[in-house]
């Protein structure tokens, strides 16, 4: 069977270099976080947000431990606020939408209204030859209406400058699916 996350990491893989600028618009438990601060490497720069405090210690903590490059900005703040925080141009960004992996407070998710803005701002902020991932998550009904929210933001590009793609299990309508997102 297909492992999405690794389809993830090697789409990304074919965009960030060392040096990158890159940011993970939800950090959760710091997986991502820590994938893209290996590959950006010591002269690179990660931004990793997320609103809860406790999804940052636990990162920082993530990132210590497996001795990940000093290249990194934990922001406690809503994706949505990234142009606040990165005011130069990224070569990849990664969501994953939902809630905090592990958590207990499953009522804590990701939201269309922040979600729309954030995803917007990361491909304002996109560098040519680069990449967004966005992993959507069905099986709850705000991940359902996120994942039919960015379906119809994004089936209006021009293909020829920004290439959407949907990669999801047909057969399997609740299972987690994702956008990649590439600029030309």
């Amino acid at each position: 069977m297909v492992d999405l996350l690794s389809l993830q990491k090697h789409f990304i893989l074919q965009h960030l270099k060392e040096g990158d600028v890159a940011v993970d618009f939800t950090m959760g438990n710091g997986n991502d976080t820590l994938f893209l601060s290996r590959t950006v490497g010591e002269k690179g720069k990660v931004f990793a947000f997320d609103i809860q405090e406790s999804a940052l210690a636990s990162t920082k903590a993530r990132l210590q431990e497996e001795g990940a490059p000093e290249n990194y900005t934990l922001i406690c703040a809503s994706h949505h606020r990234v142009k606040e925080f990165v005011n130069e141009p990224i070569k990849a960004g990664m969501f994953n939408l939902g809630y905090l992996p592990g958590s207990n407070k499953k009522q804590v998710t990701t939201m269309r209204e922040t979600t729309l803005p954030a995803v917007k701002a990361a491909v304002e902020l996109l560098s040519m030859d680069g990449v967004l991932m966005i992993a959507v998550y069905p099986g709850h009904e705000e991940g359902k209406k996120e994942g039919e929210m960015l379906f119809e933001y994004f089936k209006d590009f021009d293909r020829r400058h920004i290439c959407v793609s949907c990669f999801r299990i047909v057969n399997s309508p609740t299972s987690p699916f994702f956008y990649l997102v590439e600029k030309r």
